[in-house]
């Protein structure tokens, strides 16, 4: 039993307690490609997505030095045909990139002398097991004696953080490079791998590098948030297991799902960001634990990129909007961004928004990644961002204080600028002139779109938080309507009935403009009203 080959299953062993959400299943998933032409997996998701757990489960299983029927006998894996076919049955090598990375950090080694670190630790741990290896000879000629001459068995590879040289060393193309070089060596070298590599599964944030158009070591199978497949239950927790945990612990399911829930795949439905489902549930306490696990400045560095489009995007993002997102240029890497589309598809990646694959859309997933937004919206120095901050509070402003003359100039240019006129008349698209323009809500209220509200459904409702003196926002934007025809719109279909009873004051907001007009002439005119709760 060594560091980096055939670790045991102790670490395993230590999250496996009663709190631990049973992941097993994906064993079934790797033990049908073992041996077989897709035994090389790849599959990237966003930190704190129980990456690391999953790699000491894997290790904990194969590991032919140690018994592990007592950590999986009573798991789903356990019920697999193929259960008992390869449990303890190979040797394991484990590596976590990133305490490389720190042991070189603190003896102030060069990041390219990592990959030749990763490869002596563990020629040296072969030695050990096989003595008369030629010493003097390859990390991988080592291996194959080790396997031919004392009829060793092969190797499952796992290892975690793999893409963390990529991040890294983001600006050391030659680190990287020898990185990739050493990773090749194991996983397309057709002299080794098929005799010494059972399998391998590497889990990281990013996918593998692209070199070109094309992975660079091309011979995996690559799985990610953008494109899970059969791997999809096992990004996060399904609606299921939160559903369990929350019965367990008495935890409210509606809040759960309100700040963690969004990340969606096809025929999994809804998934959750298991590190902070398990905080709450500890904590008994809702809060965003998101920035516990990564640098403050990380998303505010992104969302400032001066590309085309993107300030637009953000603020459509905020807003509770969808947008539209190109996945397939992005290289896999931190630097190498040629639009918009790049620093969105990278954005899905770390878990900042979700990704519709069947709408191709990407979207804010939840309360937690929302506050996470606003931070760094009022941290950005970008000046259009900045402009469009200053405009949005000076709206709430000048709503909450009545100045219709203001609101309804406002709410003109945002309709003028930010829809296309093909759209300018279409419902959907005046919700999103009012998510645009009311982007910054996120600093004292909820937002709630086509609130089912009395006999209808009111377009926005801003609900303010507990914490929060503004009053509840109701807004309804309408063309070939006066002004005071959406207020009536409003109380005809009681829309506030539904919000009386929350204990604050209540504005209704009608906003109105002739569709007709000629464009660039659709003057909006505005009426705000107090309605009393006391009806």
């Amino acid at each position: 039993m060594g560091i980096y080959i055939n670790p045991g299953n102790q670490a395993f062993a230590r999250i496996a307690g009663p709190d631990y959400v049973d992941k097993t299943g994906l064993i079934g998933l790797m033990n049908e490609r073992v041996g077989g032409a897709d035994s090389l997996v790849c599959f990237s998701r966003p930190r704190r997505f129980g990456k690391s757990y999953t790699a000491k489960m894997l290790a904990a299983y194969y590991d032919c030095s140690c018994d592990s029927h007592r950590l999986f006998d009573d798991r789903i894996i356990a019920g697999y045909d193929s259960y008992e076919e390869y449990i303890n049955r190979y040797n394991v090598i484990s590596l976590d990139i990133t305490g490389f990375i720190s042991n070189a950090r603190l003896e102030k080694a060069p990041l390219s002398d990592i990959p030749a670190r990763i490869a002596k630790a563990v020629k040296a741990e072969i030695l050990e097991m096989d003595p008369e290896a030629p010493a003097d000879r390859s990390l991988e000629e080592c291996m194959i004696h080790y396997i031919e001459r004392r009829e060793g068995k092969p190797f499952i590879f796992i290892i975690d953080e793999w893409d963390a040289m990529i991040r890294e060393a983001k600006d050391e193309p030659d680190a990287q490079q020898a990185y990739l070089n050493l990773l090749r060596g194991w996983f397309k070298n057709s002299n080794f791998t098929p005799k010494a590599v059972a399998a391998a599964y590497m889990t990281g944030i990013l996918p593998i590098k692209k070199d070109g158009s094309q992975s660079a070591i091309s011979d995996f199978r690559e799985y990610s948030v953008i494109k899970p497949r059969m791997f999809a239950e096992f990004v996060g927790f399904t609606e299921k297991e939160v559903r369990r945990l929350c019965e367990d612990r008495n935890v409210d399911l509606r809040l759960m799902k309100q700040w963690y829930d969004g990340y969606r795949f096809k025929n999994t439905g809804s998934v959750y960001n298991p590190n902070s489902v398990m905080e709450a549930v500890r904590n008994k306490d809702f809060d965003s634990y998101w920035s516990e696990s990564t640098t403050a400045t990380e998303l505010m560095d992104y969302i400032s990129r001066p590309y085309n489009g993107l300030t637009r995007t953000v603020a459509e993002l905020i807003g509770g909007l969808g947008v539209k997102v190109d996945t397939n240029g992005f290289l896999n890497d931190l630097i190498s961004f040629k639009g918009r589309d790049d620093v969105l598809t990278l954005l899905i990646h770390l878990g900042y928004l979700a990704y519709d694959e069947e709408t191709r859309t990407a979207s804010i997933p939840n309360e937690e990644i929302r506050i996470e937004f606003q931070r760094s919206v009022h941290e950005a120095t970008n000046e259009q961002t900045l402009k469009r901050l200053k405009e949005s509070e000076q709206l709430f402003a000048d709503t909450i204080m009545k100045n219709e003359d203001a609101v309804a100039a406002q709410i003109e240019r945002v309709h003028l600028e930010e829809t296309v006129a093909l759209h300018y008349n279409k419902e959907d698209s005046l919700r999103s002139v009012i998510k645009l323009a009311y982007y910054t809500y996120r600093d004292h209220y909820i937002q709630f779109e086509e609130l089912p509200a009395g006999e209808g459904f009111a377009d926005v409702v801003y609900l303010p938080k507990r914490d929060s003196d503004w009053p509840a926002l109701v807004i309804e934007l309408k063309w070939n309507k006066n002004a005071e025809g959406a207020i009536d719109q409003i109380l005809k279909k009681n829309y506030p009935t539904v919000i009386k009873d929350y204990g604050s004051r209540i504005l209704l907001i009608g906003i109105s403009y002739d569709k007709d007009a000629a464009a660039g002439t659709r003057t909006h005119t505005c009426k705000i009203v107090e309605y009393d709760v006391s009806k």
